[in-house]
């Protein structure tokens, strides 16, 4: 299979912050929408963006934690994307105010929960991570203008499964690493084919990989467990070179949503603020509760036909679909 994920060589990397990556840039009058925009590194995406200019709507499932956080740098509103009543309302909302939105950022996710159940008896990482910000940037489509970018943000966790099309809400044995891979894998291939979708009206989409960050997205993580995966000490204090600082781990988002280098580009996959290399075909799967350090994307992850398979599905489990 063809592929465009191949270096660009974009000048930045793994270290670079995302202060850096907006260096320079006016986005003055530039509407951004950020999901998860109050913490971790979803705090530092939207602290670059609005000191390149941008007004920036951040979403929220607690909005007065968001607010208290935030300290007045973005505006705030209710939105819960494990409940697709919610979605609605938000939608709702955003589109009486008639504005438009140029970028939007889908960083909020949630990580090895436990087995948890959402709306018809849905699995929670699958249902949060991906159906609903599937949902919410199909709702918001009339109020995205010509230019916008859309990034969803993957994980290199998407190494762990591909979509489970047999079993994909764990109906036969819940595995949360598994859970967490099938979501960031149907968040890389939903902004390939909305990308395919979107490019007529002038709408590109990425998908990225972060980086390793300690956020508050290990808080499903035991102390014990993360001092066993060898990611911090008993202290508490993270080892070694594995993680990036919150600042690193929002350049890639920001990158993706703001720089000129990707002009005419879309439906990619990236990470350290560049396009991502495929994955080798000997790169496997995990085994044990440890998630090894990979690189690249893997070829399930990047498949126009896979990401038509689940474009249906996912409309047809939301019920909305703004190409139909």
């Amino acid at each position: 299979m063809s592929t465009s994920q191949h270096k660009i060589g974009s000048g930045f990397g793994a270290e670079t912050t995302a202060a850096e990556v907006v260096r320079g840039l006016d986005l003055s009058g530039t509407l951004a929408l950020v999901t998860g925009g109050y913490s971790g590194i979803g705090l530092e995406t939207t602290r670059a963006l609005t000191a390149a200019g941008a007004h920036v709507v951040v979403p929220a499932r607690r909005p007065d934690v968001a607010k208290e956080a935030l300290g007045g740098l973005a505006e705030v509103d209710e939105l819960d994307l494990g409940d697709l009543d919610s979605v609605r309302a938000f939608a709702g909302r955003f589109l009486a105010s008639g504005r438009g939105i140029d970028i939007v950022i889908a960083s909020a996710a949630i990580m090895a929960c436990p087995e948890t159940r959402v709306g018809p008896g849905w699995e929670a990482q699958f249902a949060t991570n991906h159906l609903g910000h599937f949902a919410l940037v199909n709702r918001l489509w009339p109020a995205i203008r010509p230019g916008a970018r859309v990034v969803s943000v993957s994980s290199r966790g998407h190494h762990f499964s591909p979509i489970r099309w047999d079993d994909p809400w764990f109906q036969r044995g819940y595995d949360k690493w598994l859970a967490y891979g099938q979501a960031k894998t149907a968040n890389a291939l939903f902004a390939l084919h909305l990308d395919e979708l979107a490019r007529p009206a002038g709408v590109r989409a990425f998908s990225v990989h972060p980086g390793s960050i300690l956020t508050p997205l290990q808080r499903y993580l035991s102390h014990e467990e993360q001092v066993a995966n060898g990611w911090i000490d008993e202290d508490g204090n993270p080892l070694g070179a594995y993680f990036k600082t919150p600042e690193q781990g929002a350049a890639t988002q920001v990158w993706a949503a703001t720089s000129p280098q990707l002009a005419g580009m879309g439906g990619v996959y990236c990470e350290d603020c560049d396009i991502a290399e495929p994955a080798p075909e000997d790169d496997l799967p995990p085994s044990g509760d440890r998630p090894p350090v990979r690189l690249g994307v893997r070829d399930y992850a990047c498949d126009p036909a896979q990401a038509a398979r689940l474009w249906a599905f996912s409309a047809d489990l939301t019920g909305v679909n703004a190409f139909a």
